[in-house]
């Protein structure tokens, strides 16, 4: 009798593949089996790139000679610890009675690479073989995505880019790392006193410790400059604020050298002087607006997002959070999480009341959920920015499937909250926007003007459905916990500014003095009671913390200054969704950065500043964000299939072989010890 065959990535998932198939299946070692189908799993990856000394023995010792090392034909071996879960896969997958494959692997990149690798090594021909892809572990979605399989072909080129992804960071890491280490392992060990450094450089690792090292010596040049700025306090009806000068062009600063942006001065006398010429006058009002803003509910989480806000809320790494949110994936309470996207797609936004009426049983959400439901703005949800069919590749957002409740109660509290901000993200964006009036104000005493902001918060709309439950700082709480720092999802990775930058702080605003602001128009004069003076300074760039990293690797266009190379790359990022968690924390083993797990700051270590002083000298290309992320771009090409492997596959052998060779030409070696030097002491104790 004819069967298939169904195999996925996980114990675990198969497992639930073979419930949602509800057939009588026997377990055997190994797989499930009925008189229709057999169920089997990998354990991760069962099959590996081989290293270089299964091509020839010379290639065991490390030498100048034996690199560049670029194989014409790779190969591929088991892994020795799960050697005997291939030999039953593959046993599988040749079996006679075996006519169709069933490839159930994660949907993405690495879960293509995963089946095709024991595939290639099992040597399995002559079966259909027919790819599911889901977007949750729940049964409805499992049993469309078997309905819905398509041929495993259609594939290809998604399993073209994994294969060349893997093929550079063996070529980098391998060609790269013995040049480097070859070449200046033997003096870093001298200068570290140890008994022996290995350089470990990879196309993304190494740029992440670029940005964390250049990042620590701009705080470390970073210079503070003092500035003063006046201001003047208004009596309106009784009611007391604030207004700030701003030098215009009919001012009697205008072009004063000794100015500090447009709203301060650099010497506390030269403030005191703009006192001295306002004083003892009252204003007049030179403009005054009123305007209604609406602010709308963030985008949906993508894993880079929820990494952000996990490291900010519960200080922990995004490691953590991927472990995390992968169990509620297993435990089908969420969406795939391993995704770039923050929107849904318009095929499941039709079919979305299913998930919000699953949240009724949600105690957390339940009213907010019923409320949606209810109001019915669910139904639009498909002509909103919040569905976008052009922004998702694989996967859409990560959003609650409405199932799996049952199991949350036994998950540890952490899993469980980052499950509540999923789940509040996502009921929000069926809400209104919050409104807020805001008057901006304009006085003007002897050419001088003096600005004062206001803003009060008219209508909530969406924002209470962003306050946690586990949320302790009402303050926190009653500003929206979840919400993002702008409307685009990209936050502040570390870029400090000065303190006096941009627009007049927007101050609280009653209602009473909102009516007296209401009835101002320009040329009423104005009462001021006083001018002060408010000392401040420049602040230095912050430091990346693990998600504000994350997320500066997703948003790698926003470090590059060329125009149309950040428009071309746009969406390739450093890394991918799956892979920039692992990156983060290989570069804190192997000891190049710390992570202070209380507070989730990202500093380097001295060891990480030594590596990052030998490749910027030798290996400069391997720190820069526009290389790495054109690398990423090129792997996406492949998988939309505007570039062929042949292409990509020529610049890579190229690129390792240009500059694994000047490597091999350096004599500068012991030159770098000034340099180590000049560091070394932000290290000592």
């Amino acid at each position: 009798m004819e069967k298939s065959l169904y195999i996925a990535e996980k114990p675990s998932v198969a497992q639930e593949f073979a419930k949602a198939l509800k057939l009588n299946m026997t377990r055997r070692d190994g797989y499930l089996e009925s008189e229709e189908a057999v169920v089997t799993w990998c354990v991760g990856h069962l099959v590996t790139m081989s290293y270089p000394d299964a091509y020839d023995e010379k290639y065991k010792r490390w030498s100048l000679e034996t690199i560049p090392f670029i194989p014409d034909e790779y190969l591929y071996e088991v892994i020795p610890g799960v050697a005997k879960q291939f030999k039953i896969v593959s046993g599988l997958l040749n079996r006679k009675d075996i006519t169709t494959i069933y490839v159930c692997t994660d949907s993405g990149r690495e879960g293509e690479y995963i089946y095709r690798l024991v595939e290639q090594q099992a040597g399995v021909k002559g079966k259909t073989r027919k790819r599911v892809w889901i977007d949750s572990q729940t049964e409805e979605e499992i049993l469309r995505g078997i309905r819905e399989a398509k041929d495993l072909s259609e594939y290809d080129n998604l399993c073209a880019s994994a294969y060349l992804r893997a093929k550079e960071d063996y070529l980098m890491g391998i060609n790269f790392s013995r040049a480097l280490t070859l070449k200046f392992g033997y003096p870093v060990k001298n200068y570290m006193h140890t008994d022996k450094c290995v350089v470990s450089v990879g196309r993304v690792m190494t740029c992440v410790l670029g940005m964390v090292v250049s990042r620590e010596r701009e705080i470390r040049n970073f210079v503070k400059t003092p500035f003063y700025r006046v201001l003047a306090d208004v009596d309106l009806e009784g009611k007391q604020f604030s207004g700030e000068w701003r030098v215009w062009e009919e001012s009697k600063y205008a072009g004063f050298p000794g100015l500090y942006k447009e709203n301060g001065f650099l010497k506390k006398e030269d403030a005191e002087g703009l006192i001295g010429l306002v004083s003892g006058e009252d204003g007049i009002v030179h403009s005054v607006e009123r305007k209604k803003e609406a602010k709308n509910p963030p985008l949906l989480y993508n894993l880079a997002e929820l990494q952000n806000d996990c490291s900010r809320y519960f200080k922990i790494s995004p490691d953590q959070t991927l472990q995390v949110v992968q169990e509620l994936y297993e435990k089908k309470l969420v969406t795939y999480p391993r995704t770039d996207a923050r929107v849904l797609s318009s095929a499941v936004a039709k079919e979305i009341a299913k998930n919000i009426g699953g949240l009724r049983n949600y105690t957390v959400c339940g009213k907010l959920a019923e409320e949606v439901l209810t109001g019915g703005s669910y139904k639009k949800i498909a002509s909103t920015k919040y569905t976008n069919d052009k922004q998702i590749t694989d996967h859409y957002a990560i959003i609650p499937t409405g199932q799996g409740l049952a199991a949350l109660r036994g998950l540890a509290p952490v899993s469980q909250k980052v499950y509540e901000v999923i789940v509040r993200r996502f009921l929000a964006i069926f809400y209104p926007p919050a409104v807020y009036q805001k008057v901006s104000l304009v006085t003007e005493v002897k050419k001088e003007r003096f600005y004062s902001s206001f803003k009060v918060l008219k209508e909530e709309g969406y924002l209470p459905v962003t306050k946690f439950s586990f949320w302790k700082d009402k303050k926190a709480s009653e500003s929206g916990g979840s919400a993002p720092a702008s409307e685009d999802g990209s936050k502040d990775a570390g870029n400090g500014k000065a303190v006096a930058e941009g627009e007049a702080q927007e101050e609280s605003c009653d209602e009473a003095l909102l009516t007296a602001l209401s009835k101002l128009r320009k040329g009423d004069r104005i009462s001021y009671h006083g001018f002060s003076i408010k000392a401040g300074e420049t602040s230095p760039p912050k430091r990346y913390n693990s998600g504000s990293m994350i997320l500066a690797m997703e948003n790698a266009g926003q470090l590059i200054e060329d125009e149309e190379l950040r428009a071309q790359i746009k969406g390739s990022g450093i890394g991918t969704s799956a892979t920039r968690a692992e990156i983060l924390k290989k570069l804190v083993n192997i000891k190049y950065l710390m992570l202070n797990k209380k507070t989730q700051i990202i500093t380097p270590t001295f060891l990480g500043e030594i590596i990052y002083e030998v490749v910027d000298n030798a290996m400069k290309p391997l720190l820069d964000p526009r290389l790495t992320a054109s690398w990423e771009k090129g792997l996406t090409q492949v998988s939309e299939g505007t570039i062929t492997s042949e292409e990509y596959m020529r610049k890579l052998d190229d690129f390792i072989t240009r500059r694994t060779n000047i490597v091999k030409q350096v004599r500068n070696q012991t030159a770098l010890y000034p340099a180590f030097d000049k560091f070394a002491g932000y290290y000592k104790g």
